[in-house]
């Protein structure tokens, strides 16, 4: 069964970045299972899975606009450090939820200088080139509930 979108996908994959270095994997532990053409996965990874099969192994970079976007410079800006609530440990690459225009928001502190605090918006993988090193583990029709949950379930997940 070839992968195409409301199929649910099981794939183990190692992801690197340009040097080399391992930022995730699977592998050692249970696949990934996600449902095709609902945007689980990256734009760039999910095209390449597109058309596989169940044993298809593969290597592929995902450049940043079709991974986690480009890196964006109007994404980072400094807060007093007033503005969180009193108590708060702020700590360097920590991660804390805004409030957006657009709704909660992750930004990560990139540095503290006395009362000023910087935070980065951008995903942590933004303008990064992805590495992946992919296996294709299963492929099997959706169930009506999982297309309507959105996700894959594992075997017996749901049921009633």
């Amino acid at each position: 069964m070839k992968i195409e979108n409301n199929r649910v996908v099981q794939i183990h994959y190692t992801l690197r970045d340009d040097q080399g270095e391992i930022l995730d994997s699977s592998v050692d532990h249970e696949p990934l299972p996600y449902i095709h053409g609902v945007g689980a996965l990256i734009p760039g990874l999910e095209k390449e899975l597109l058309g596989k099969e169940t044993g298809d192994k593969f290597s592929v970079v995902i450049s940043p606009s079709e991974g986690y976007g480009e890196y964006e410079e109007d994404q980072v800006f400094q807060v007093s450090a007033k503005d969180f609530d009193e108590g708060d440990e702020l700590e360097l690459g920590m991660q804390v939820q805004l409030e957006a225009e657009n709704g909660p928001a992750v930004a990560t502190i990139t540095e503290i200088e006395g009362d000023e605090v910087t935070l980065d918006m951008n995903h942590p993988l933004a303008g990064v080139a992805l590495h992946f090193e992919v296996e294709v583990i299963e492929v099997r029709g959706a169930t009506k509930q999982e297309l309507e949950h959105g996700h894959a379930h594992a075997p017996g997940a749901h049921e009633h």
